[in-house]
């Protein structure tokens, strides 16, 4: 009977410590800064779009566990109330988020446009899907207000920053008036198991089970903290949500199911046809920039 319970002993550490092993690298590999899963997931041809044309000055924050974050304020042609805080995708940083500020700032916002924790000069070793950039962002959020007490914030995010706007938004940050989602997840547990599929064909079981325990571990927050679908449910202002029907990392029942949970009494849908993951904007700026800023002039007032 010892024997046959320190067989057992010894097969359960083996598991345990074989179930780590796998889980510690998916999670450096989805998760540590700059993730490596940047190059299954991202287009690494994209380049970031010029700077846009307007005065600017560097911001700096310290998040809630120590890290320093940087973000570039432009400034508007006329003073102005309106602020937009544009948020960048998955193993992107904030200059990929040039040219939509370059439109906001056309049109008299004040932008803010952050490198979240672990990209750009930003610090941090870990990404987390939008769970602990969601309170750095209410963070840029407060700055904002301390600046300009009178704010209209609008939160516009592309991906990983349509995911980490939602949580935002359901953190009621002071000063809020409407959120831009553009191609967010239901859920970073649900997209990376999808992943999980297509780069390495293997299943959710076991595997991402395992990643989660290990992620909360190691990261301090589990993959599946990052719910935008439970976030929606907390919003009370005015959102838009937008999705190509051609993506193929976000799926675009996605959208759909994220809309039929948001309780906001303003909510809408732009489906962009043709377009890819976070490729809306690109398939056709005129009609996504119209649809964006109706939406907004509509409902900041």
């Amino acid at each position: 009977m010892k024997k046959i319970l320190i067989a057992v002993t010894v097969l359960l550490v083996i598991l345990i410590c074989a179930g780590y092993f796998v889980g510690n690298y998916f999670v450096n590999f989805a998760l540590k800064a700059p993730p490596p899963a940047t190059a299954d997931i991202a287009d690494p041809n994209l380049k970031a779009p010029p700077a846009p044309n307007f005065p600017n000055e560097i911001w700096t924050i310290t998040s809630a566990d120590g890290f320093t974050l940087h973000a570039t304020y432009y400034e508007p042609a006329r003073e102005s109330h309106n602020w937009a805080i544009l948020v960048h995708g998955y193993g992107r940083n904030q200059t990929f988020a040039n040219d939509y500020a370059e439109e906001y700032l056309k049109r008299g916002y004040n932008v803010l446009t952050p490198d979240l924790r672990g990209c750009g000069t930003s610090e941090g070793i870990y990404l987390t899907m939008g769970t602990l950039e969601s309170r750095d962002v209410a963070k840029w959020a407060e700055k904002i207000v301390e600046r300009d007490p009178q704010a209209k914030i609008i939160l516009h995010g592309v991906s990983m920053g349509a995911a980490t706007v939602m949580m935002t938004a359901a953190l009621n940050p002071k000063n809020l008036v409407a959120v831009v989602e553009d191609c967010g997840y239901t859920s970073a547990y649900e997209m990376f198991t999808a992943q999980l599929d297509k780069i390495f064909g293997l299943p959710e079981f076991p595997i991402m089970p395992i990643v989660d325990v290990v992620s909360k571990i190691k990261v301090g927050v589990a993959i599946s903290d990052a719910a935008p679908i439970e976030s929606v449910k907390k919003i009370s202002v005015p959102i838009l949500f937008i999705h190509g029907d051609a993506d193929k990392l976000v799926p675009y029942e996605m959208m759909n199911r994220l809309f039929n949970a948001a309780t906001s009494p303003v909510k809408e849908k732009f489906t962009v046809e043709g377009a890819g993951h976070a490729d809306a904007k690109t398939k056709n700026p005129t009609a996504y920039f119209d649809r964006v800023f109706k939406f907004l002039d509509s409902n900041i007032k």
